[in-house]
């Protein structure tokens, strides 16, 4: 155990290392900067660069890096070696406090949306010292926030930032009216991570796979996921290598990769890590992501992130659950006494008013190319954002909803008129995969997240839209006198619960009668992502980033323009992609089978065998039928994206890419996959799902 236990974080700047390799002082005022938001002096950023530089390097380390994620959504970095020439041949090693702290790299060439120029081109790291540093192949990597010269936010990690910070300060001011003072209140998550693993040589013949990420083409297995025989199975042993090996290097560097096991789909998985505080979480996951890809090749195989490669059985998601902590308690856990009942009252309110008021918000922030194919079906949630509460838990927001819950001035008991919320465990909650937002103990599962997003997005809407709730309940009870307060508490949240349980349900979201009942209730039904992104610059939005003070309305914007920017470009890779794949690998082998079977037919009937040639008939008709079929179609998706590549406006393209080039490139997929299921196999030009989703 000692070994295994050793392995851990031996790659990470961590705590422990600070506080083996920096002077107690140093140390003591780098901690009251990470944990109380001290300002950092430029000797405590000297000392620790100094001790970092020699940790690194004394476990191999030759350059440093600023490790930052733009608004691609990905990571980036630039290395730069220790090494500092002398000038008389030989070299020292330097690493000073204002390399630690601040960085420059090119700021137009990454997706802005408009806040730089090319001749705009400065822009800065900045050290955040709430995520360790850590090596990576040989490099220290430095978690940093990017801005440009003017300093707006050209990053995911900034807002975040900004969002985590807003949220402590109005949740400590709720708790405050408890009678607690926590140091901090920190958002809490952790994120389940779902990846398909396929063999290298397949995916090497799949250009869509290759290109897009997903496969364009592709009949249904002779047997997909309806046996229910993968989930949690015995693990084959080429991916159980694989997984041992994503391990070693997760754990090394300090990410508590936890659970891992077989998912619903064939040649799906999932790697689930402990919670983590929000920023470092994050951070965890993008390398978990990076890791996954880099170790798969190692054991001739890929790995593939997007929400849905293979169409017709169960997509990817990255299920985000969230909480709130301080040092002592999660804010989301019942409690054991009737105040900690109340105070976990006010906090699920509080979450409930947030994602009604802004649904449509957080589903823009799950938005993506790859999302919409999976959003809707195979255990994915739909588009239409609910909370789900379980039995348990609805009984007691009922209650409170309905006035039967009351506070007993003598002394003080909240009497919900039901005894489960004490007692409520984790556990007591049932399931719901239909759910986009389901509470699940002593956290909420947003399961509507894809697979291939940075959390940043998600996490950003939810911890503002919280801390705006938050600050609403404080600025209403903070003037109510001490001994009116529970009851004052209780009033407020049965007042908001029922102006917020339009969102409350707990059914099949699948069904056509929720479609119809939501829409009754007023909830949003964005289907796509050209529908869904406008809710970033909303004017409801917009007032919420700028009075909670996480995003300009120009920051705003960007992030808008970079989003739709990247499905536009997304979805025109796709149908050129579907295209040229059409025209070149599937109708020529298409055509040359019909061709094969005519002259089959052809030999026959020339020595009298005609009678007993039907089936072949049918089968030549039916081919001739698809290739005409399919040629209709290339015709029409070719004409539709072309009238998408002329639009300027990139609101109307992507409008024009959701609702017409996606229907006419579904109408392709299905001509072709028909065809798939008559040509003889040796005719077939690419692998099918059968042989890609079932190897040893």
């Amino acid at each position: 155990m000692a070994e295994l236990t050793d392995r851990f974080g031996t790659m990470v700047f961590s705590e422990d290392v600070m506080k083996r390799v920096l002077p107690k002082d140093v140390c003591r005022r780098l901690f009251a900067t990470i944990e109380e938001g001290e300002p950092l002096d430029l000797d405590v950023a000297n000392a620790v660069a100094h001790a970092m530089k020699t940790w690194a390097i004394e476990h191999g380390a030759t350059h440093y890096a600023h490790w930052f994620q733009p608004l691609s959504g990905i990571t980036s970095e630039k290395h730069d070696s220790f090494l500092e020439p002398v000038g008389d041949g030989t070299a020292i090693t330097k690493f000073t406090g204002k390399a630690l702290i601040q960085g420059e790299p090119d700021a137009s060439s990454f997706p802005n949306g408009g806040l730089r120029a090319t001749f705009e081109a400065r822009g800065y790291t900045a050290w955040d010292p709430t995520s360790p540093a850590f090596i990576k192949d040989d490099v220290l990597c430095i978690p940093t926030a990017f801005c440009g010269y003017n300093g707006e936010a050209l990053d995911k990690k900034t807002p975040l930032l900004r969002s985590m910070k807003v949220l402590d300060t109005q949740a400590k001011r709720v708790l405050a009216l408890f009678g607690k003072h926590p140091k901090r209140v920190v958002p809490t998550v952790g994120c389940e991570q779902e990846y398909f693993l396929i063999k290298k040589d397949a995916y090497r013949r799949r250009r869509d796979l290759v290109i897009c990420g997903r496969t364009l083409f592709g009949a249904p297995p002779c047997k997909g996921q309806e046996l229910e025989e993968h989930y949690f199975g015995a693990i084959r042993p080429s991916v159980s290598k694989y997984m041992k090996a994503l391990d070693d290097e997760l754990w090394a560097l300090g990410i508590p990769s936890k659970t891992k096991h077989n998912e619903v789909a064939p040649c799906q998985h999932e790697l689930a890590p402990v919670f983590s505080e929000m920023n470092q979480a994050i951070d965890n996951n993008m390398l978990i992501m990076e890791k996954m890809k880099l170790v798969a090749s190692r054991f001739d195989l890929t790995c593939l992130l997007h929400e849905k490669p293979f169409e017709g059985i169960n997509g990817s998601g990255k299920h985000d659950n969230w909480s709130l902590s301080t040092a002592d308690e999660n804010l989301l856990d019942p409690g054991d006494t009737p105040l900690e009942n109340l105070q976990f009252v006010v906090f699920l309110t509080a979450v409930i008013e947030a994602v009604d008021k802004y649904q449509e918000l957080l589903r823009m922030s799950v938005a993506s190319c790859g999302n919409d194919h999976r959003l809707g079906a195979n255990e994915a949630p739909p588009a239409i954002v609910s909370i789900f509460l379980g039995d348990q838990l609805t009984e007691v927001v009922q209650k409170i909803m309905d006035g039967k819950a009351s506070v007993h001035a003598t002394h003080g008991v909240l009497d919900l008129g039901a005894d489960v919320l004490p007692n409520l465990e984790q556990d007591n909650t049932d399931r719901n995969r239909t759910s986009p937002f389901a509470f699940t103990g002593n956290k909420f599962e947003f399961r509507a997240v894809g697979s291939e997003a940075n959390p940043s997005d998600s996490n950003l809407v939810l911890d503002t839209a919280v801390a705006e709730a938050l600050m609403e309940f404080a600025d209403a009870l903070e003037t109510v006198p001490a001994e009116q307060f529970e009851e004052a508490a209780l009033e407020y949240c049965k007042q908001h619960l029922n102006e917020h349980r339009r969102i409350l349900f707990s059914g099949d979201g699948y069904s056509d009668e929720w479609k119809a009942e939501a829409e009754r209730r007023g909830l949003a039904n964005l289907h796509t992502t050209a529908d869904a992104l406008p809710e970033m610059v909303s004017k409801k939005a917009i007032a919420l980033w700028e009075r909670m003070g996480v995003l300009t309305e120009t920051e705003a914007f960007s992030r808008y323009e970079v989003k739709l920017e990247k499905y536009n470009k997304l979805m025109n890779i796709e149908a050129t992609t579907m295209i040229r794949e059409a025209r070149r690998t599937y109708r020529p082998q298409i055509t040359a089978y019909a061709t094969k079977v005519a002259r089959g037919l052809d030999v026959f009937r020339g020595v009298g065998i005609d009678s007993t040639m039907q089936s072949e008939q049918d089968t030549l008709n039916t081919l001739c039928d698809g290739i005409t079929k399919i040629n209709v179609a290339i015709k029409e998706l070719d004409e539709l994206h072309q009238k998408a590549e002329a639009i300027m406006d990139a609101q109307e393209q992507a409008n024009c890419y959701a609702h017409e080039v996606n229907p006419a490139m579904e109408t392709l997929r299905a001509a072709v996959d028909a065809m798939e299921e008559i040509v003889a196999a040796d005719y077939w030009p690419v692998p099918t799902y059968d042989d890609i989703l079932f190897y040893v």
